[in-house]
């Protein structure tokens, strides 16, 4: 069952999309990158995930799994190979939390905060900062999340390393202060410093211009992340 096709419907700035493939880098699984136009969304897009008709998707053995962090879950337990969640429930309950915790109460919170100015603005920096404090802490004394090696809260709070710092220089804006997060500056140093993440990361530049056209287009509205 595990070694039948696969395949990663993405968009190419998407974390989202960057989580699945990292995932599936890490335990040596082949598969076929499609890209998607997310403003121009393709029949096949619309057929693999007609319900919330987003990215990404992973087909395998011809079918669909949406959904990021359902897809990390669905890799970790087709491929047994380099093991993503601990095997206690209680463990693996804690890396779940976390992940939905980075996900509502910073990955949105930096999104609202880039686009947006004035009070609406500060209040989501001020959500954003309290919840780096948080990370901070579950991070303290660790390599990783995972512990010694990357597992999947790395990857669900990867686009720290590498999206945060951007969204902070288009937004004019500073959420995560090496000084203030010492901890979590070491694990980013650390998680982009493995080959499988750092040699699949898209160009900087290129992120920048992204999203300098997001934030122009969105304006103070929190809408269209990566869904149009």
């Amino acid at each position: 069952m595990g070694s039948e096709e696969v395949k990663v419907v993405s968009f190419w700035v998407s974390p989202f999309g960057k989580r699945v493939e990292w995932a599936l880098k890490l335990k040596g699984i082949e598969y076929q990158y499609i890209e998607e136009d997310i403003f121009n969304k393709s029949n096949l897009l619309l057929q693999l995930n007609p319900v919330h008709k987003k990215v990404p998707v992973l087909v395998h053995a011809h079918k669909p799994i949406a959904e990021s962090f359902i897809i990390l879950q669905y890799i970790d337990e087709i491929w047994k190979q380099y093991p993503l969640l601990p095997q206690h429930p209680y463990q693996r309950a804690l890396v779940h939390f976390w992940a939905d915790f980075g996900e509502r109460k910073l990955l949105d919170t930096s999104w609202i905060a880039m686009c947006s100015s004035g009070d609406d603005k500060e209040e989501a920096l001020k959500v954003a900062r309290e919840a780096m404090e948080k990370i901070e802490e579950e991070i303290k004394g660790k390599k990783f999340f995972g512990g010694d090696n990357i597992g999947y809260l790395d990857l669900a709070l990867g686009w720290i390393s590498y999206w945060l710092p951007v969204f902070e220089e288009v937004g004019s804006m500073q959420i995560m202060d090496p000084l203030k997060f010492p901890a979590t500056t070491a694990w980013i140093t650390n998680f982009l410093s493995h080959p499988v993440i750092k040699e699949n990361l898209p160009p900087r530049d290129n992120m920048l211009v992204y999203f300098h056209g997001r934030r122009k287009a969105l304006s103070s509205s929190f809408q269209g992340w990566f869904k149009v």
